[in-house]
């Protein structure tokens, strides 16, 4: 009779870890499906491949003369950017990015008077300081962010 007990003891004590074991499997299974369904795993960050073309971009405008007269040339407090520097950031930058440049005072917060809902943005900005006889330092700012 006490061996009886003592084997029931064992098999109540078995069936209780399958038990714990069952639920902690449970546990772990959804905690990673609720992950998942974030779309933190699988969701590929293409921040630094956005800034090196934007940085690559800009320092091209900055370094080629005529570019950076038309920079500096334009009227401020207009939402106008010469052809020739739209031409060069759309000959530059890849088909999966949109991008708009703004020409700010190099003093001034420069930012976007409308952004694309539900997108993420990057922007970089250049000092355009001087050429030849002009000496108005401004700042180009590129901003872009994913097409589609």
């Amino acid at each position: 009779m006490v061996r009886q007990t003592s084997m029931m003891m064992s098999n109540k004590r078995g069936w209780i870890r399958i038990v714990e074991a069952f639920i902690a499997v449970l546990l772990i299974t959804s905690v990673l499906l609720v992950v998942i369904n974030k779309g933190y795993i699988g969701r590929t960050d293409i921040s630094e491949q956005v800034y090196q073309v934007q940085l690559a971009v800009l320092r091209e405008i900055e370094l080629d003369s005529e570019l950076r007269t038309a920079v500096l040339t334009t009227k401020l407090g207009e939402a106008f950017i010469p052809d020739s520097v739209i031409a060069r950031i759309d000959k530059r930058m890849p088909d999966y990015l949109n991008c708009t440049a703004k020409i700010c005072e190099l003093d001034q917060v420069c930012s976007l008077d409308r952004y694309p809902l539900d997108k993420d943005i990057y922007a970089q900005p250049v000092a355009i300081t001087a050429e030849g006889n002009v000496y108005e330092p401004r700042q180009l700012k590129l901003f872009c962010w994913t097409a589609a």
